[in-house]
């Protein structure tokens, strides 16, 4: 092999190559021991190349002895065969870490390993081990907020900005979901309209901010009465609120509403404008549930729940009625206009 000037010139040229370029470059020799670790790497593992030239990778790095790290290095060197470690089953393989502030920490910088097979053009020489270590950490915490971004986004899509519950957009995202289900599996489906009696006038006489912290109560309670992660109660609309409650016959719904009339009652929000007897807010809740022999459409479950909210009304308040939907095919009558609170 030549070592004249300008062998010697072309390595100090390469060596000062690998040690400008940011990412972790590692060459193993045949029995796995370190004849090349760049700046970066010193760097982040805090070994200087001098402390590890000629030793044996794994016993610098003990834990990945039988790792998938081992493995990829057994392959290039054996079979001539690169390997691109998966980021996400080998986030942080290497004791490497971004400053002496996350070394103390023990905080690992994310990376991207790959294990490749380097020629080299010395002849007779064994093959050799190339392994390439690139610090992701920035782009997995670009991802990682971008996913928490999506999920605010989302929560915001799907939830009432004043109350916290899921929104009209959302209850109708999972009533047609539950139907299309409840028809699928032969199940029963119940759906509650619920709808705070004279509110107008409450907010009237309170005033729009006390309104606010009304509908935030009445959700609130409302929301403990649920039992079941699969139920959904949402803000239909206004001081109008909705619950799904899916393989729910008849009968269990009627438990449900009952109970949540009686759990606003007991709230004793005062409502000294309210009509009759009751000086305190109170709801009415309309019943309406399919049968798994006579499925019905959405438009059909809501208008049914609609018109027994409507009658509830009617009848004085601070009452559940019931409405069985009528099946496809046959007339439900017009929904009801419900502003008259």
């Amino acid at each position: 092999m030549t070592t004249g000037p300008g062998h010697v010139g072309r390595l100090g040229l390469l060596e000062s190559a690998l040690g400008a370029v940011n990412l972790g470059v590692v060459v193993l020799d045949g029995a796995r021991r370190v004849v090349l670790w760049n700046q970066w790497m010193a760097r982040h593992s805090g070994l200087s190349a001098d402390t590890v030239m000629g030793r044996d990778f794994l016993e610098l790095y003990p834990e990945l002895r039988a790792r998938r790290v081992d493995a990829a290095i057994g392959q290039a060197l054996r079979d001539n065969f690169p390997s691109l470690l998966s980021q996400t089953l080998n986030k942080s393989p290497f004791a490497l870490y971004s400053s002496p502030a996350t070394a103390a920490r023990n905080e690992r910088m994310q990376q991207a390993v790959a294990v490749a097979v380097t020629p080299i053009d010395i002849a007779g020489a064994p093959r050799h081990c190339l392994i390439q270590v690139h610090d992701v950490s920035v782009a997995v915490g670009r991802e990682k907020l971008l996913r928490e971004q999506t999920l605010v986004l989302r929560s915001q899509t799907f939830a009432d900005g004043l109350t916290g519950i899921a929104n009209r957009r959302h209850f109708d995202v999972a009533m047609e979901k539950e139907l299309r289900r409840a028809k699928r599996n032969g199940a029963a489906l119940s759906l509650l309209m619920i709808d705070i009696d004279h509110f107008k006038s409450y907010n009237d006489h309170y005033g729009h901010q006390q309104g606010d912290d009304c509908l935030i109560q009445v959700a609130a309670a409302l929301t403990a009465l649920l039992q079941r992660s699969t139920d959904l109660l949402a803000r239909y609309g206004g001081e109008e609120f909705a619950v799904i409650l899916p393989e729910t016959d008849a009968d269990g719904a009627l438990a449900m509403a009952e109970a949540m009339r009686a759990g606003i009652s007991a709230l004793a929000v005062p409502h000294l404008q309210a009509g009759g007897a009751e000086r305190h807010i109170t709801v009415s809740i309309g019943i309406a549930s399919q049968d798994p022999d006579a499925p019905v459409e959405v438009a059909t479950l809501i208008g049914a729940a609609d018109r027994a909210l409507y009658g509830a009304k009617r009848a004085g308040r601070n009452r559940v009625l019931a409405q069985t939907p009528a099946p496809a095919g046959v007339a439900g009558g017009p929904t009801p206009d419900l502003c008259a609170d």
